[in-house]
């Protein structure tokens, strides 16, 4: 799956400002404790479309995170399994191999440990790891799997999370029209994208970079954007004295957004030209509110071209298709 990413060049236009720093890795990292490997992840691209992985058998991993949209579900909030309400929106899981933390307010620092927590919680697939194990033995088909992935068909948690880490690290945008500029074509974005790349950087316009920055457009940082929210998002896992935690949630990528939405943590905006409101004045301005959010202005055209710079992000879908479940 690596050799889906390019490696790209190093001209760049000096026009411009901080293009080099949005520049594509060459390759996908994993730990030394579960490297890559085609087995494993065909084994974990067949349990991630896998509904047997939840108790009732009706929810698989990709039943929220579905290739078509666009490895999120596309809903203001998700599915409630088993009636249990669940109040943040589904996260991508596209270029999730970079990850320092996982989840709206970083609970699982892994792959690995994230793969366990939809499996296990409540209002998702709402099944137990020893479980889900003894009812993957049962079904012959899998043995093959795992015995490829690991070297004896032995079908245990551990295995299980590893293999669905490794199919989600294969998850990568497709090279976009904006990674096609910063390797040198002038023509792959459109004068107006070029103009909002500028505002988007700006410290005295949108100052988008401030937190959307790196290739994956995002910081894996937690900040509190001032919405009309209860949720204390990171605030929950931190002592409350850590006050710019409070209603904080993790940075989402700009890459392959769905483009009517739903964006933020609680699906509550549904187009670009909303969420820019927000940030140029509608913020609530509280003490958690991040540092790096500040009031500013921008004329119809600068946000128009700021829009047509976010769409010149998009790399398209990635065609990855469900594969025959194991009988």
């Amino acid at each position: 799956m690596a050799s889906t990413l390019m490696v790209m060049g190093s001209a760049w236009s000096a026009e411009l400002p901080a293009r080099e720093k949005f520049k594509r890795p060459d390759s996908i990292p994993a730990p030394t404790s579960n490297p890559l490997t085609p087995e494993k992840i065909t084994l974990g691209k067949t349990l991630f479309f896998d509904a047997r992985l939840s108790r009732t058998g009706e929810m698989a991993c990709a039943t929220c995170h579905a290739p078509d949209k666009r490895w999120s579900d596309g809903r203001i909030l998700p599915l409630q399994a088993d009636g249990v309400k669940n109040a943040r929106r589904t996260p991508t899981v596209l270029n999730s191999a970079w990850l320092s933390t996982l989840m709206w307010d970083g609970r699982a620092g892994t792959l690995e440990v994230q793969a366990v927590l939809p499996i296990t919680t409540v209002h998702e697939m709402n099944f137990d790891l020893a479980s889900l194990a003894n009812r993957l033995n049962q079904i012959q088909g899998y043995r093959p799997l795992f015995a490829q992935a690991f070297g004896n068909d032995t079908i245990n948690p551990e295995r299980i999370t590893q293999a669905l880490a490794s199919f989600q690290r294969t998850l990568v945008s497709n090279q976009a029209p904006f990674d096609q500029w910063i390797n040198g074509d002038e023509q792959a974005i459109s004068e107006e994208a070029k103009r909002g790349f500028a505002v988007f950087n700006d410290k005295n316009k949108a100052n988008c970079a401030a937190c959307h920055s790196s290739w994956r457009f995002t910081d894996d940082g937690f900040h509190d954007i001032g919405l009309a929210s209860a949720d204390l998002g990171r605030g929950t896992r931190v002592p409350a004295e850590v006050t710019l935690m409070q209603y904080a949630f993790k940075t989402p990528s700009l890459r392959d957004l769905p483009i009517s939405g739903p964006y933020m943590h609680d699906g509550s905006m549904h187009d670009l030209k909303t969420v820019i409101r927000h940030y140029k004045s509608e913020a609530i301005q509280r003490p958690s509110l991040s540092t790096d959010m500040h009031q500013f202005e921008l004329s119809e055209l600068e946000e128009s071209d700021l829009i047509a710079f976010i769409k010149s992000l998009d790399g398209g879908p990635l065609g990855i298709q469900a594969p025959a479940m194991p009988q």
